[in-house]
Order: structure tokens, then C-alpha cells, then sequence
């Protein structure tokens, strides 16, 4: 069963609540999601490398979760097939939860869905979580590939109520999920669109971001709480937020990390192709367009980034504001090291310690 972890928090969703700020870290879970990000100069098998590399440094640190995501069709994203991914990082690791931030089930059948983590959990077991978002391929012919349209999306809530089905046992077929049947497998939904109304009345907990539109998501994070139904997976609201936080010694070295992902993207928006991250030196000496330099500064706006003090201030608003019981990090920079760095200072920030998992 899933629950709120720690004491409740005063926010826009639980009005009348106090927020004890000192203790706000304490009961507050940080977990990492890697988008297996391909860098300038090495190959989409050193990104998926990354990945599992970096689960096993995260664990160290203390980490709640550490989740992969999927990606179709992308240049600069190696993930393209979540649970295969996720199989290799819960093989590296011991103790950390597993899972997929998250399995787009457009994409896919919902029983092959559950067999899926039905082997997961079978193979690691108490250890895997089941984030599942309602996206489509980015591209007209991604989306021809995958078999379906922009429509694909639409009945996302029975896609959703079919593969918790294929667990619980309760398909109108004659046909069993082998071995997800009788498995308890946490499902956690991703927001976008009408994703968070689907996870409150499907009694869920819910992923959401991104932090640059707080006011947006701070509204989708009130509804999830207004429509929230106490299911058989979640006797109350679980507040996952998701975005990118980067730390370092100095406030200028933080905001070097935020550089090669706020380029990739300016680039994808000005070129039409979303390509890997490149090093930070030779995004400095480019000559940008107008255009370019617009998108580019606007991904760089919104993040928390900054010294350990800075980072600390800032995560206590975000979650004063939003009552969330875990701060999901999706952080990538072209320097593994200087990553991997602010991790570290973010797990010190959090004072993780060795952490060890216990339930979902």
C-alpha cells in the first residue's frame, strides 16, 4: 500500500497545515530520474553505461528511487526501452527502488505491460515501481511506427484501468498476466494534460513537473488533491515533483551544469533535431542567432540551481508550496563528474546518509 511519507505539510492543497521547515528534509524522499542522455563525443552505449553507473553511485548516496525513461526516435536520448533498462540497473544495484519515469502506455498493450514488470518485480522483488505516462512519439513518423496517432492518448484512464486489472486479477478475458497476477507493483502516474484528474480518481500517486511553470503546476497538484479517490494502491494523495536541480561550490558553476540541456534544447526548437549534449566551452563560443539565444535563455530560467545554501532555501519553498512528499531530480549536464558532484552536495543538502529502502 502506498502512503504519505512523513507528517502532512501546509500547502495549497492541504490548507490549515503547519510546516515545520527544519524538519522539512527529513520527511521529504529525493529520488533520481536519468534520461540516458547521449554527450558529444561518445556513443548511445556510453549513455545507457551512464545510467547504470550512476544508479549505483546515487544508491551510495542515499537515494530513494532511481527511475529510466522512454524516449522514441530521439538523437540525443539513448532510452528507448524502459524495462529492459530498468532490468540492468536493478541487476547492479541492491537496494534502491527501480523503475520507469516512465513507460508510455500509448505506446504499448497493457497485459504486455504487466508481464513486463510482472518479471521485474518477480526478479527484484519489493523493489520495482511502475511510473507510466500517456505521451505519444514526438514525430509524425515515430508515430506511424509505433502504430498509432496523436489520438493514441486519449483513453489513457481505461489503458491505465486495464493493466492494474491484468494484477489484480479482474480481466474480462479468460486470459491470466504471467507473472504479474497477484503482484503488487506501485503504479505512479506522470501528469501531462489531464494526467493529474486521471491519477486522483484512480486513487494514484501522482509525478509531475516541470519546475519552471510553478503556478501551472502548483493548480494540476491542487486538482490531483480535489479529485483524489482512496484506491486498493493509495489510501491517500502522493505528491511526487519533478525537475531539475542542479548544486555546486558556486552559484556560476551550478548554472554551468544547466548549459548543455538549455542549448539541446534551443537547438531542437530552432533546427527541428534534438541533439547531444555538448560541452559547456563550446556552447560559449558560439555565435547564437536571436532566435537561438532566446530559447537558450529561457532554458536556463526556472531551475533550482545554485550553492548548497541556495538549493537548500529554494527546495524548502517548492516544498512548502506544493505539500510533496519526494523531489524527483532530472538533472543531465555533459560533465559526468560535475554531475555526479551535484548529487552529491544535493544528498548533503538532504542529509540522505546511507539511506535504506523500505516500502514504496
Amino acid at each position: 500500500m502506498i502512503a504519505a511519507a512523513g507528517p502532512q505539510r501546509e500547502s495549497r492543497g492541504a490548507p490549515g497545515v503547519e510546516l515545520c521547515v527544519s524538519s522539512v528534509f527529513a520527511s521529504t524522499r529525493f529520488s533520481v530520474l536519468d534520461r540516458s542522455r547521449t554527450r558529444q563525443g561518445h556513443s548511445e552505449q556510453d549513455a545507457l553505461r551512464d545510467t547504470v553507473r550512476l544508479a549505483q553511485r546515487v544508491e551510495e548516496l542515499g537515494y530513494h528511487r532511481f527511475w529510466v525513461s522512454e524516449h522514441h526516435g530521439v538523437p540525443g536520448v539513448a532510452g528507448s526501452a524502459p524495462t529492459v533498462l530498468a532490468a540492468a540497473v536493478a541487476a547492479a544495484t541492491r537496494r534502491i527502488r527501480v523503475g520507469t519515469g516512465g513507460v508510455m502506455l500509448p505506446n504499448h498493450r497493457p497485459l504486455v505491460v504487466a508481464e513486463q514488470f510482472g518479471v521485474l518485480e518477480s526478479l527484484f522483488p519489493g523493489r520495482i515501481d511502475m511510473g507510466l505516462g500517456r505521451s505519444v512519439g514526438f514525430t509524425d513518423g515515430v508515430r506511424k511506427a509505433l502504430g498509432h496517432g496523436k489520438d493514441a492518448a486519449e483513453d489513457f484512464a481505461g489503458q491505465l484501468d486495464e493493466l492494474l486489472g491484468w494484477f489484480e486479477g479482474t480481466s474480462p478475458t479468460r486470459a491470466h498476466a504471467r507473472p504479474a497476477e497477484g503482484l503488487r507493483v506501485p503504479p505512479y502516474v506522470l501528469a501531462t494534460g489531464e494526467g493529474a484528474t486521471i491519477a486522483g480518481r484512480a486513487g494514484l500517486p501522482l509525478v509531475i513537473g516541470d519546475l519552471r511553470t510553478r503556478e501551472r503546476l502548483l493548480r494540476a497538484v491542487d486538482r490531483y488533491r480535489d479529485d483524489f479517490r482512496p484506491s486498493s494502491w493509495a489510501r491517500e494523495p502522493y505528491v511526487i515533483v519533478a525537475g531539475t536541480v542542479a548544486v555546486a561550490a558556486t552559484p556560476e558553476a551550478a548554472r554551468r551544469l544547466l548549459v548543455p540541456e538549455a542549448w539541446a534544447m534551443a537547438y531542437s526548437r530552432t533546427h527541428g533535431t534534438f541533439p547531444p549534449l555538448a560541452p559547456v566551452e563550446e556552447i560559449e563560443r558560439r555565435v547564437m542567432t536571436a532566435k537561438e539565444r532566446d530559447f537558450y535563455e529561457s532554458g536556463l530560467r526556472g531551475h533550482i540551481h545554485g550553492t548548497e545554501e541556495q538549493v537548500a532555501d529554494e527546495l524548502r519553498t517548492l516544498i512548502k508550496e506544493t505539500g510533496a512528499q519526494e523531489v524527483l531530480v532530472t538533472t543531465s549536464s555533459h560533465d559526468r563528474a560535475a554531475l555526479l558532484d551535484s548529487y552529491r552536495r544535493l544528498a548533503r543538502v538532504a542529509d540522505l546518509g546511507q539511506g535504506s529502502v523500505t516500502d514504496s
